[in-house]
């Protein structure tokens, strides 16, 4: 086996850093927030756990698309919609 010359201390400082920087929010989506409030969270990297107080697509359809377009995801779960950032997948396998 040959000789490598590694040098972990320097090799470390090249990996990147994690970009997720954001929060999570927990909320009530009931019509009451401003769409726009709910978009910039998701601007600024934050993660929404939103619980649900009326008609899902009614509540949601002022930030819905632009936070599709953004490419954030959403995802309704047991009366929560869960909003992530762009980057940030909202993985579902441990729901089969």
């Amino acid at each position: 086996m040959g000789d490598f010359d590694l040098d972990l201390q320097t090799a470390e400082g090249e990996l990147d850093e994690p970009t997720g920087s954001g929060s999570v929010v927990l909320g009530v989506l009931d019509g009451t927030t401003d769409p726009d409030e709910w978009i910039m969270h998701v601007e600024h990297d934050d993660v929404l756990v939103l619980n649900v107080d009326g008609d899902l697509n009614e509540l949601a359809a002022g930030f819905a698309r632009e936070i599709r377009d953004l490419g954030g995801e959403l995802m309704h779960f047991r009366g929560f919609l869960v909003v992530s950032p762009p980057g940030r997948e909202i993985d579902t396998d441990r729901l089969d």
